[in-house]
């Protein structure tokens, strides 16, 4: 058995190299964002962008927070340390899809976000997969606790990022983007119990 599984102290190794990779999705969003402010004749925002910039944003977050669960996960093994990792990466992959070094092939970040709808969707969708991956690694219990809501999340957010990663219509990514974005704060609010005080 490999001497690390055993040792209490490979979460909080872990978290770090988390750390790092959620840090740089974060500064890839965030410096992003402020390339707005900073050349606002150059970089015309756009609505659905920008939603799913905030929901992406708000994901890390939230990644951040809940992965504190994973200390309950008993004898860490390398495939599963490459699971948790391999999520980090997927949300990365999300911020730089959101904000590539280059638009000159494109009219502006919709046209940009468009075209590359099908590779964003993809790796959304493949975060749901791999989320309800970790979400078992946390035990029969913790999945339990989740109800039947994570179930039927799962399963919606698989079929809307499949229809998202086929149809164009920018009325359908709107709303879409928005949905995506209250639902995320409600649940947020709901399982932490935000308002709560």
């Amino acid at each position: 058995m490999d001497a690390h599984a055993a040792d209490p102290n490979v979460f909080v190794h872990v978290r770090v190299v988390l750390g790092m990779v959620v840090s740089l999705g974060m500064a890839r969003l965030l410096t992003g964002v402020a390339g707005f402010v900073q050349h606002p004749g150059r970089l015309k925002p756009d609505a659905i962008h920008l939603l799913w910039v905030a929901s992406t944003l708000l994901l890390l977050l939230h990644f951040w927070w809940w992965e504190y669960e994973l200390a309950r996960v008993q004898g860490w093994r390398f495939e599963v340390y490459l699971l948790v990792l391999y999520y980090a990466v997927v949300n990365f992959l999300l911020c730089a899809l959101l904000f590539p070094t280059d638009l000159a092939e494109y009219a502006g970040y919709r046209d940009y976000f468009l075209s590359r709808r099908r590779w964003f969707f993809g790796l959304l969708a493949m975060g749901f997969v791999v989320d309800a991956l970790d979400t078992r690694l946390k035990g029969p219990e913790y999945v339990a606790a989740m109800g039947l809501e994570f179930p039927i999340r799962l399963t919606v957010y698989l079929g809307l990022c499949g229809v998202a990663a086929v149809v164009k219509d920018v009325r359908f990514h709107l709303a879409f983007a928005v949905a995506n974005l209250l639902y995320q704060v409600s649940y947020i609010v709901r399982r932490y119990d935000v308002l709560a005080g």
